[in-house]
């Protein structure tokens, strides 16, 4: 005899649901069965480590192990989802309840950020003739300056026919032509000095030698001693330790809560015990296309100097709390690729998953927008392994009511021919 596909459909049925009641629908309904005082009458029989293995009577499963019994349950089919746990069962698998509370969410975020040089107080240093460096006073990167101290000196055609024209406008005693001989050779960076050497000695200098600007450290160095240099090469730049920054990175969905004057709290992990305290100074208006992260600046003295360029430091940032929204233990959220779920304590044992929609996630707590009340019980430990069970019950009941739907349509088909 050919069977139909009605039983075939019913066959593939009922291995989908044995397989699916595993662990909490046997070990649920066994505890239930030996609380009602062995009144009701097991179904089957399943081994415990292998769902596919059933048996009309009690014994021993293929592994040695004593089969589970099986009660029917028809308290568990009145909502589809959801899983009907014995007080036994809850107990074993360490199911903690929490409770929806509405209150304001406070976000403090742990990041990581690198120091730099404080780019307001960072001076870079150009030619405005072109000429060759003479005579280069610092040699390396990192070598400190002070205020007036000498860089290099440069030898330049321009500079010294500035020079002439300045003392030959001197000989006429022509103010007009003085003050424009003085303005060039400054709109040229002669220092000070020089022009009031040279108008007291009347004697051309051959080099002129520039001087810092600034006391700091001499960083990004790109000349030597020889080389040709002309206007708008960047010859050195000099920084100051005593101000430095630090950038951290934000994630983006974290970038909206970060506001300026936000408390930042900084520290080395080589240094253990040190702490700096400061605030969000600026926060830049574009994200790394490739990290998908703000940056924040923040300002810190350094007096002691002991920060450098490079370090790399941990962020706390503290921001206002936000405004009143329900909020769960972020433990207690389940995250899909496409949903958000949680499991609600519905009471007497009985638990459903459930979706919601999520908004803002804090360290310890999560913004629920919709899919729960304030007061609902969900459970915030052990929720993975009951929110299984509770997905595949639900699918496989959303799967059986269609297909006996198609089932009744078919046979109401064949009862009409």
């Amino acid at each position: 005899m050919k069977p139909t596909s009605k039983t075939v459909i019913s066959v593939f049925l009922g291995a989908l649901i044995g397989a699916a009641g595993v662990w909490i629908a046997t070990v649920g309904n066994s505890d239930m069965g030996a609380e009602q005082g062995g009144q009701a009458k097991p179904m089957y029989w399943v081994a415990p480590m292998d769902p596919n293995y059933k048996s009309d009577l009690p014994g021993k499963s293929p592994m040695g192990m004593d089969l589970i019994p099986v009660y029917n349950n028809s308290d568990a089919d009145t909502e589809i989802g959801s899983v009907v746990i014995s007080p036994n069962v809850v107990n074993n698998l360490g199911v903690r309840l929490a409770t929806v509370t509405r209150g304001q969410l406070t976000t403090t975020i742990d990041t990581v950020g690198y120091v730099q040089y404080d780019e307001d107080r960072l001076i870079h240093i150009h030619p405005r003739v072109e000429g060759w460096v003479e005579q280069l006073y610092v040699k390396a990167a990192g070598d400190p300056v002070a205020k007036g101290e000498p860089l290099y000196a440069l030898y330049s055609p321009t500079l010294v026919n500035a020079q002439e024209e300045l003392l030959l406008a001197l000989k006429r005693n022509n103010a007009i032509l003085i003050q424009a001989a003085v303005e060039r050779l400054s709109a040229l960076d002669v220092p000070p000095a020089t022009i009031k050497q040279l108008r007291a000695s009347g004697k051309v200098s051959q080099t002129i030698t520039i001087t810092a600007p600034q006391s700091g450290v001499v960083d990004d160095l790109n000349v030597r001693e020889g080389m040709f240099v002309k206007p708008g090469m960047s010859v050195m730049s000099i920084g100051m330790l005593e101000h430095i920054w630090v950038i951290g990175e934000v994630f983006e969905r974290q970038a909206t809560v970060v506001k300026v004057g936000d408390t930042v709290s900084m520290r080395l992990d080589y240094l253990p015990g040190r702490e700096w305290q400061s605030t969000v100074d600026y926060i830049y208006p574009s994200l790394n296309m490739k990290t998908r992260t703000a940056q924040v600046r923040v300002h810190i003295n350094n007096r002691d100097k002991f920060l450098r360029p490079g370090m790399f430091a941990q962020l706390n940032i503290e921001t206002d709390p936000l405004e009143q929204a329900l909020l769960i233990p972020r433990e207690a959220l389940i995250r899909t690729g496409n949903q958000s779920r949680v499991v609600l304590a519905q009471g007497e044992g009985r638990f459903k998953s459930i979706e919601v929609e999520v908004g803002r996630i804090a360290d310890t707590q999560a913004e629920i927008i919709s899919g729960l009340y304030e007061g609902d019980r969900i459970v915030s430990s052990a929720q993975f392994l009951i929110d299984s069970e509770s997905s595949k019950t639900s699918d496989f009941k959303r799967m059986n009511h269609d297909l006996m739907l198609m089932d009744d349509s078919q046979g109401q088909q064949e009862s009409m021919q």
